[in-house]
């Protein structure tokens, strides 16, 4: 596969993405809120570190990519 068709699909999957995203909003309002993220809250300051979230969000990321690692290679 050519680079131009690998930015091509990286393109189509992240508007797709963003389509989800704007039109179903809840769909991602539990990132920094899972039991073992961090929240610090001051008077003037607030911090987040979503350690879980991002955890989780990594490993199905990984598997999304593996998979579809799988499906190309069986195409070829």
């Amino acid at each position: 596969m050519d680079i131009p068709k690998i930015l091509i699909t990286v393109g189509l999957i992240l508007v797709i993405a963003g389509i989800i995203a704007y039109v179903v909003p809840q769909a991602y309002k539990w990132i920094g809120m899972l039991p073992g993220d961090i929240r610090i809250e001051g008077k003037n300051s607030k911090i987040y570190i979503p350690i879980v979230s991002m955890i989780i969000l990594s490993i199905v990321l990984t598997i999304l990519i593996n998979l579809a690692g799988w499906i190309l290679s069986r195409f070829k």
